[in-house]
């Protein structure tokens, strides 16, 4: 089995990592050292035998993966999304090199079985693709690929069979001829999208070329994005009333549209008008804090509901994602220390004594220390990418 994150041993050689398997198998030394050799010479890391990982990029890291799969000659060489910790540049040459072996009847297996979220990946190297769906996991679509090695990515032929692939992994049920997502319940799963990641896909799709929709198989390219990473972002904007899915593509709504020009805060009231109608997790939260003589109320109140429809980790995940969108539309405050949601700041920061409180009276200012802080930032420091 080749892994996604090289699962090597740090403290073994090259030479003795791939060795390990046949080891276990009681293949006696010659032969043991002699088939790793093999190995190594036909993945080209002939002459790192005696380097540790800690020496070897990525991408020779995860070809150490591959001789050490290949060295106890399988019948069926399982690949664990084996390309997605590296970059696209390697991660292509490795892909490559894997492809011509087989092509060639260079690796002593019978077939490969590859878990990938890259759809142009799963069109490029496989013959026979099932798509799976989740909650609960079943097969969802079968494709079986008939273009001839190598395949040509720019080949009409193979850019419909990513676009259809999309389709069908988009598609929903359907009440008459209109596709729709199930509504959201209170015991929903939400994927823990950040609010980076939601702001960043409608400015990006509604900005050109896009001009608000979007091939979903051409966005994920421009992007450099595997689809458990955009389909997630692309249906939370549809829970929000911010955009439909269909047929392949994303389009944005006219709010969606009008939040892509707006400043900070204005955006803030349009996310929390449509996190209120369309997210039941998050209206439950608002009107329990609301209906509290003081407003708060303790996080596992809300956990151990989520947890009558959701595993311990599903809801754990679920009621994060709804806290991050909260602070952000700033329609109630977490603190994380006390794990207590409250409708004011939990830190106690100052209020304004014109602001009356929820009794009709004003609001005394708390007074706090006055403390000033000075960074100076780094030479040369780099701007952060946002979460995807």
């Amino acid at each position: 089995m080749v892994f996604q994150t090289f699962a090597l041993f740090p403290w073994l050689t090259v030479l003795q990592n791939v060795e390990a398997g046949l080891e276990a198998l009681g293949v006696p030394g010659k032969e043991s050292r002699r088939r790793a050799l093999s190995a190594l010479d036909l993945i080209g890391l002939d002459g790192f035998e005696s380097a540790y990982p800690r020496e070897l990029s990525g991408g020779m890291r995860q070809r150490v993966g591959v001789a050490r799969a290949l060295v106890v000659e399988p019948t069926i060489l399982l690949l664990d999304e084996p390309f997605s910790a590296l970059d696209v540049l390697t991660a292509e040459t490795i892909r490559t090199d894997l492809l011509d072996f087989w092509i060639e009847r260079r690796l002593p297996i019978r077939s490969m079985l590859l878990v990938t979220h890259n759809i142009e990946e799963a069109v490029f190297m496989c013959d026979r693709i099932l798509i799976f769906s989740s909650n609960p996991g079943r097969v969802a679509g079968e494709i079986e690929v008939t273009f001839p090695h190598p395949r040509n990515r720019l080949d009409e032929a193979f850019r419909q069979m990513v676009d259809d692939i999309y389709a069908n992994m988009t598609a929903r049920p359907t009440l008459g001829a209109a596709e729709h997502l199930p509504k959201l319940q209170l015991g929903s799963r939400l994927a823990p999208v950040s609010t980076n990641a939601i702001a960043g896909l409608v400015e990006t799709v509604a900005a050109p070329p896009y001009h608000g929709k979007a091939d979903l198989p051409e966005l994920a390219r421009n992007l450099q994005l595997e689809i458990d990473e955009l389909f997630p972002v692309a249906e939370i904007l549809h829970y929000l009333g911010f955009a439909e899915i269909k047929e392949g593509d994303i389009v944005l709504s006219a709010a969606a549209r009008n939040f892509a020009e707006l400043d900070t805060q204005t955006r803030k009231e349009i996310f929390a008008h449509h996190l209120l109608a369309s997210v039941p997790l998050a209206q439950h939260i608002k009107r329990v804090l609301d209906e509290r003589p003081g407003h708060r109320a303790p996080r596992i109140r809300f956990e151990q509901e989520l947890e009558d429809h959701l595993s311990d980790a599903a809801a754990e995940e679920t009621l994060d994602a709804v806290i991050d969108w909260g602070r952000y539309a700033e329609i109630f405050a977490y603190d994380d220390q006390s794990e207590m949601f409250s409708l004011d700041d939990p830190k106690g920061v100052a209020l304004d004594a014109t602001r009356p409180r929820r009794d009709g009276q004003p609001e005394a200012r708390q007074e706090r220390p006055c403390v000033a802080i000075a960074s100076v930032p780094p030479v040369g420091a780099a701007r952060g990418r946002a979460n995807a």
